[in-house]
């Protein structure tokens, strides 16, 4: 059994601060520079998001199988999270600083498109290699839970910088006088953007520095096969646990990323007041923080697959509680930050154990393959989120698209408003449910089977 210090687990988890602030400044605030800033028709969105998720359809299991393949002095992880996260933030400065398009214009429209896919692919660069590395870092379930606790944190921490501080960063590096985005000119916007961009950029190759710094790689097991797409293809369609994981957490993924990318505009056009959102998110990482107990606790009295329905059903019912609160006594902030702490509590030991689920279902695939495709599985993981993105994105562009909501209009129309309400209190917990639905009736690695599978992958 591998065993790893606490030092190291923290060493490792670091990296995902960096990840985070991109993932954040990317999937929470990304929609609200293009339509607010940039003028970008939220139809033009409607359409890049799934075309650059079909790319992603290509690139991300070929980037898992080149990192499989991959061996050199400092192994074959750590080279690429370096790389990516270099490489990530540079697109990210690019995709988040205009150069000089005319709003409006054929340049302004290609440029988005380019450095909107291009974000996706650099990403993968980093993603995949970094959460790769859990499998063999430890192959005992506790220390698993503990490796993949760590890094949920430093990813909670990433997260929660970009929703508490974004907006007053934006509007202090804009030299705006107001807090609140839809007051912001367009200069602000673009100002405030672009230098908040180029800090998290740096953060995001900082935090890498210290992720592969501290970290050595064990176990390291190189795939001698050519790469194949038509190979890889065929790896994730053989291995059935990761195709029902990846359907199971692509839907409550999109239910909580919908929350995140509907926020901003449902605090902005239906409260009136986006400051409001700062205390919201602010309850949400309390439960962010507060989430890291729930599995290494439920793990001394609970199975990891009763931790995860627990942490679903929290989720869902923080949910409903937002709802009830939104629709029937008046949206108080206050009031639905103490349930979103709850959802965040559920979501947080949810992603949590959806990365420890991740590591068993490489073990599976190699039980049952005789290979194992580490980072080609986990190549889904970053697959499942940009498709959990995606069906977020089509269901908010396709709402404003129908409703007639426009970005730089000051007051939105009553049916703008009644549909972001619908996607920031229904749309989430009916999402949550069906997950947790697919999982209790699909989900087989637990149990009796999850030991046997353990040790036939451990006695190699």
């Amino acid at each position: 059994m591998n065993k790893l210090s606490f030092g190291r687990k923290v060493g490792y988890g670091v990296g995902a601060v960096g990840l985070d602030l991109s993932y954040g400044m990317f999937y929470s605030y990304l929609s609200i520079y293009l339509t607010n800033a940039l003028g970008i028709n939220p139809l033009f969105l409607l359409i890049l998001a799934p075309l650059a998720r079909i790319w992603d359809g290509v690139n991300d299991p070929m980037m898992g199988m080149i990192v499989d393949k991959t061996k050199t002095k400092m192994g074959k992880y750590r080279p690429w999270i370096l790389t990516g996260a270099l490489l990530n933030g540079i697109v990210l400065c690019f995709l988040f600083n205009n150069p000089g398009f005319a709003s409006g214009s054929a340049g302004l429209y290609i440029y988005v498109a380019v450095f909107y896919v291009l974000w996706g692919m650099t990403n993968t660069l980093a993603d995949i290699p970094f959460w790769s590395m859990v499998p063999p870092l430890a192959n005992e379930e506790k220390d698993r839970n503990l490796i993949s606790t760590v890094a949920r944190a430093f990813s909670g921490i990433g997260q929660g910088i970009i929703m508490i501080f974004t907006v007053k960063a934006v509007a202090a590096l804009g030299n705006s006088q107001s807090d609140e985005l839809s007051s912001m000119s367009s200069e602000s916007l673009l100002s405030g953007f672009g230098k908040w961009s180029v800090i998290t950029a740096v953060a995001l190759v900082f935090f890498a520095l210290i992720s592969v710094a501290s970290t050595k790689e064990q176990r390291v097991i190189a795939n001698p096969e050519k790469f194949s797409f038509k190979n890889a293809i065929s790896v994730i369609r053989q291995n059935d646990q990761l195709l029902v994981f990846m359907l199971f957490a692509m839907i409550s993924n999109s239910g909580y990323y919908m929350t995140s990318g509907i926020s901003s505009y449902y605090f902005d056009s239906v409260v009136g007041d986006l400051q409001q959102q700062s205390t919201f998110n602010l309850c949400g990482t309390v439960g962010s923080v507060l989430s890291l107990l729930v599995v290494p606790i439920c793990s001394k009295y609970m199975t990891n697959r009763s931790t995860y329905k627990l942490s679903l059903s929290l989720a869902a019912g923080g949910y409903i509680g937002m709802a009830i609160v939104g629709y029937g006594f008046g949206g108080s902030v206050y009031a639905l930050g103490a349930f979103y702490a709850v959802t965040s509590l559920g979501i947080g030991s949810m992603f949590v154990n959806q990365t420890v689920m991740l590591a068993d279902v490489v073990d599976y695939g190699e039980y049952k393959l005789g290979r194992r495709n580490q980072s080609l599985t986990f190549s889904m993981k970053g697959f499942l989120q940009k498709m959990a993105y995606t069906v977020q994105s089509i269901i908010m562009y396709a709402s404003f698209s129908v409703t007639g909501f426009d970005g730089s209009a000051t007051v939105q129309t009553p049916a703008a408003k009644s549909a972001i309400s619908f996607m920031m209190f229904i749309v989430p917990p009916v999402m949550i449910l069906i997950s947790l639905f697919i999982f209790s009736k699909k989900y087989k690695i637990y149990g009796e089977f999850k030991k046997e599978v353990l040790e036939a992958v451990s006695s190699k």
